[in-house]
């Protein structure tokens, strides 16, 4: 039986829809974060030394990190699906070509700008006296402006104008890649980041009304980036 160590609000959610998607028997250990730091709770490292969710068990397997998840559940679950499910890409084609590079590049490269974006958002509100808060205020300014700001502002228009010619990030299918995606780009969403982006809004809306997605909110519970 596949366990997912589920925390709310995190990654996990998007392995929860996979699940979903592949059609799987599959039990969740559901982990609240810490109230005051908001990190994951300590016995999720007896799970995985890292102690970071997602994770999945299956048997005597445990693997951590979503996109190795992903790989592994759709490299040994997957099956020949309707019209309309997620698709496994042939290995050498143009699809599997852009399934890996997504795959990779939603915690390679759009992720880390933008949890730092976070990180500084915390500085901005959390600095205290008064005197403090302006620093910390310049100083973050000067960090979006100058760097962190336009590299996201970047990831943003590529992905935009990619999903203007396509209707997943692979193509014409649902694959791997559009569950790796999605967490990122929903939680940009929620945030109010994506006015000016309407194919990424669109894609996040096609996620949110697949029937697996929404099998999975009902799975996870409360998830705020819906």
């Amino acid at each position: 039986m596949i366990t997912l160590h589920h925390l709310n609000n995190s990654r996990s959610q998007r392995i929860l829809w996979l699940l979903e998607e592949l059609n799987l028997e599959y039990q969740v250990k559901t982990y609240q974060r810490d109230k005051v730091t908001n990190l994951a709770p300590n016995t999720l490292t007896l799970i995985h030394p890292l102690g970071k969710s997602p994770i999945i068990t299956d048997g005597d397997i445990t693997i951590a990190e979503s996109g190795a998840i992903i790989e592994y559940l759709i490299g040994t679950y997957h099956k020949e699906n309707a019209p309309g499910q997620l698709v496994d890409p042939e290995r050498g084609t143009e699809v599997h070509r852009q399934y890996t590079y997504w795959l990779h590049f939603a915690e390679g490269t759009l992720m880390p700008p933008l949890v730092a974006k976070l990180v500084l958002d915390k500085v901005r509100t959390n600095a205290k006296p008064f005197f403090v808060k302006i620093i910390a205020n310049k100083i973050v300014d000067k960090l979006m402006a100058s760097y962190y700001g336009p590299i996201i502002a970047k990831n943003m228009d590529y992905i935009e104008s990619h999903l203007a010619n396509n209707p997943w990030f692979a193509g014409e299918y649902l694959t791997g890649a559009d569950i790796q995606m999605s967490f990122p780009l929903e939680a940009a969403v929620a945030r109010g980041n994506t006015q000016n982006f309407p194919n990424i809004t669109q894609f996040v809306e096609k996620v949110h009304a697949r029937s697996g997605y929404q099998a999975a909110l009902g799975k996870g519970g409360k998830y705020d980036y819906v």
